[in-house]
């Protein structure tokens, strides 16, 4: 699903909230050692994103949040910043080479290409394999 987040609206934080649930409070995010990516380098896309994503002719970056039932992606189209969002239970990580990832769900994908020796992308990676990893336990 994704939701055009540019003006901040009661509608869309109760679709977001209701799809992957609330957001973690201060004290959860600090032990879970943060819940953002940082900022991705967009490679790829499905059709949908990508023609939100070349509508203009800025470098296509994102960033990944962490929620309790899945994942809320960020990027901008032009202006205009959208939300992505992804539940766990459909999420499916690929790791295509060694800087190279692919997250999808049957809906849409993202391939994201990390920085060599890029450490805290390598780690945001694992921490989302073990939330989702967690979450289906539970589930």
């Amino acid at each position: 699903m994704i939701i055009d987040v540019s003006y901040t609206s009661d509608e869309n934080k109760k679709k977001i909230n209701e799809f992957l649930g609330k957001p973690y409070s201060l004290l959860q995010r600090i032990k879970m050692g943060g819940i953002g990516s940082p900022k991705l380098s967009l490679l790829d896309a499905d059709d949908e994103v990508s023609r939100l994503m070349n509508r203009d002719i800025n470098r296509n970056v994102c960033n990944i949040e962490l929620r309790p039932k899945g994942i809320i992606i960020g990027f901008r189209s032009h202006l205009d910043p959208y939300a992505l969002l992804m539940k766990y239970r459909d999420l499916k990580i690929i790791k295509l080479d060694s800087l190279t990832f692919r997250i999808e769900t049957q809906e849409h994908f993202i391939q994201i290409k990390m920085r060599k020796r890029d450490k805290a992308i390598q780690k945001f990676i694992k921490r989302l394999q073990r939330k989702k990893d967690d979450f289906l336990e539970k589930e």
